[in-house]
């Protein structure tokens, strides 16, 4: 079997938005990421850091759709570690964000999970240790 891809580290995670000033307000007020400066691209688009994560939004108007869809705990998502989520759950509440909580008592991970304008599952919780690699 070939080696794996010599990679060390992931650069961004792009995500496709319809509402493009509304996802950046989000990942900029209600996340808390920074805008960085962006090349000149031929379409509108933003780039946003923090927490070591790198977002690229996308503008694109086929991802037009309907926002309002279950939270699901499964679906893709952004997974954002935080030691305090009791101020996490009453800022949600502040921007009067809907959220669906969520506990894994065997591995000690709690979890929030909610969406962005666009609909793209966003989850913040607290994290042990990595687990042991199975390999």
């Amino acid at each position: 079997m070939p080696k794996s891809l010599p990679l060390t580290s992931v650069n961004h995670v792009g995500l496709m938005t319809v509402h493009l000033d509304e996802s950046i307000a989000f990942y900029r007020d209600v996340l808390g990421f920074r805008l960085v400066d962006r090349p000149n691209f031929d379409f509108p688009g933003c780039w946003l850091f923090n927490y070591g994560i790198m977002i690229h939004l996308i503008h694109n108007e086929a991802t037009e759709g309907s926002d309002e869809r279950e939270i699901d705990t499964r679906g893709n998502h952004l997974a954002i570690h935080s030691d305090d989520l009791e101020t996490v759950e009453a800022r949600l509440n502040e921007w009067g964000i809907t959220y669906r909580k969520n506990e894994i008592v065997d591995r000690g991970i709690k979890q929030i999970f909610f969406h962005d304008p666009d609909g793209h599952h966003v989850e913040i919780g607290t994290y042990p240790p990595l687990p042991p690699f199975v390999d």
